[in-house]
């Protein structure tokens, strides 16, 4: 069950995120328009309050999770996963690309958490 409640906390995480890039895209760059306009828009965007939502409700379940699971295995996971998620995610809702080589990077990176994981004492 806990193991179950990262991948679902890291999904909460990779939607949060999204819909924070999507707020963004919504906003505009801060360089176009000054600071305090940029804030009041973040501020009152339906996408970042849901954003927030979302990590509230993602961070009364890692509570849950760091009472049951090492913390180093925990995070280990969810980043194994979040790195992967979210490079595929983007991909597929923004048109975001990675080289062969990016690609390549992330799935050792994920593999070496996941190894450092399991031999955790």
């Amino acid at each position: 069950m806990e193991y179950f409640l990262i991948i679902v906390v890291t999904c909460i995480t990779l939607g949060s995120q999204l819909l924070l890039k999507k707020a963004i895209g919504a906003i505009g760059p801060l360089a176009e328009i000054s600071a305090f306009k940029f804030l009041f828009a973040a501020l009152t965007s339906p996408y970042v309050l849901t954003a927030i939502a979302l990590q509230g409700i993602g961070f009364m379940l890692w509570f849950f999770v760091l009472s049951k699971v090492k913390l180093g295995v925990a995070f280990a996971i969810s980043g194994a996963f979040f790195y992967v998620l979210i490079a595929i995610s983007t991909w597929i809702f923004f048109g975001e690309k990675l080289t062969l080589t990016q690609w390549i990077g992330l799935v050792l990176i994920s593999c070496g958490v996941i190894l450092l994981s399991c031999f955790q004492s």
